[in-house]
């Protein structure tokens, strides 16, 4: 079995006692029958299910843009394992050579780092002026600036309009400005909530697109509950609902979901969007709200960066760290952090989690007992110097 499948159907069938139906598509709830209409999609067959509890969980589907030759040979999108399968064996067996992935995303900035390591010519076409939209300019410019030094090509500010095809293959991505020769195109555009089914049998959807639950994960219909991409979680820090694609909160919702069907009593409180991700020798993470998207809220935020590093500056390995905080200037309540750094920086982004969930402010931080070793940390970890100086402005 593959490593990255943690349960096979049969697993479950043998040991849980679950009928795990795999190759099977539901194409409708009926409410009011209490039932979902499944195909086999290996006979054809057309059966219904009745249910007492309904969990819906159909994640998230592929943002694709509407031109012709989505569907070309060579052209790929990466949301499930096959997927991902299928452009392995593409890769193996044809021997691409001009690699363009389109949007600068996480999934664009993991691939071209993969793809620049098989050494394959790597272009990025993003249509905004930045990499990495989830993190603010300034440090986006970092990224940036490493993707170009490891022989990424970065063309910002170009929207996909078109390819061109031979033979049923794509040949070249067409950008409002230029024609760049490919071989392998892959779409990293995003994704938005795979709540359609949900929509069209009655069960509310919020503003999001997501389907609307409680923190018992319940919809607004007894008995039907969701978790995953496609149902909306609270943002902590906004107090907004949100749809954060993520298998971390996904995993939650689902086991909160699952307690609370068998009888129990769980809530899953929100979310406050934290995220991360490896850019070659850089490590990118943030959570809670950029100073833009707290005033999006109608929070009144300033924000602070600092320099600093990962250890020790006289230890052995020592690398730079930025570190970027938001806080309301009133009353210095922690409102989102971001980090870019080397080796050791990314993990740092969980303090700040924390804090968001424990409704701190900066000064309540700065006397944070953190753990300090010259391995590991200056004495006075990059975050903590981050809310000094956030301190200092209150």
């Amino acid at each position: 079995m593959n490593p990255l499948i943690i349960r096979s159907p049969e697993v479950f069938r043998e040991k849980q006692n679950i009928d795990a139906r795999v190759h099977h598509r539901v194409t409708a709830i009926d409410l009011q029958k209490r039932a979902v209409r499944v195909v086999n999609l290996g006979t054809g067959k057309t059966l219904e299910e009745r249910f007492d509890h309904l969990l819906i969980a159909t994640g998230a589907s592929i943002i694709l843009p509407k031109i012709p030759g989505l569907n070309a040979r060579g052209v790929y999108t990466l949301s499930t394992l096959q997927s991902g399968i299928a452009l392995r064996e593409a890769m193996d067996q044809a021997g691409p050579q001009r690699i363009v992935l389109v949007g600068a995303g996480y999934i664009g900035l993991e691939m071209a780092e993969n793809f620049i390591q098989r050494g394959f010519q790597v272009s990025i076409v993003e249509q905004a002026p930045q990499v990495m939209r989830t993190i603010d300019e300034d440090l986006a410019a970092l990224l940036a600036a490493e993707l170009k030094k490891n022989g990424v090509q970065l063309f910002l500010e170009e929207s996909l309009q078109g390819f061109e095809l031979e033979g049923g293959g794509v040949r070249a991505v067409v950008t409002d400005r230029r024609t760049l020769p490919a071989d392998l195109v892959i779409l990293g555009l995003g994704v938005r909530p795979n709540s359609e089914l949900a929509g069209e049998a009655g069960i509310p959807l919020g503003k999001t697109g997501g389907i609307k639950v409680n923190e018992r994960m319940e919809t607004e219909i007894e008995g039907v509950w969701a978790a995953g991409n496609c149902a909306e979680a609270l943002h902590l820090v906004s107090r907004r609902p949100v749809v954060f694609a993520l298998g971390t909160v996904a995993n939650k919702q689902g086991r909160v979901a699952g307690i609370n069907i068998a009888g129990g009593q769980a809530t899953f409180p929100g979310v406050v969007g934290t995220a991360m991700v490896k850019v070659f020798d850089w490590e990118v993470a943030r959570t809670g709200l950029q100073e833009r998207e707290a005033k999006q809220a109608g929070i009144i935020a300033a924000s602070v960066k600092i320099e600093g590093r990962t250890r020790a500056g006289y230890y052995p390995g020592a690398g730079k760290i930025f570190v970027k905080i938001t806080f309301e200037p009133g009353n210095g309540r922690l409102l989102g952090g971001q980090i870019v750094g080397q080796e050791g920086a990314g993990k740092r982004i969980d303090v700040l989690a924390t804090a968001l969930h424990a409704g701190m402010t900066v000064e309540e931080m700065i006397n944070l007992d953190l753990g300090y070793s010259p391995p590991f940390s200056p004495a006075w970890d990059p975050i903590l110097i981050a809310c000094r100086q956030a301190a200092g402005q209150l």
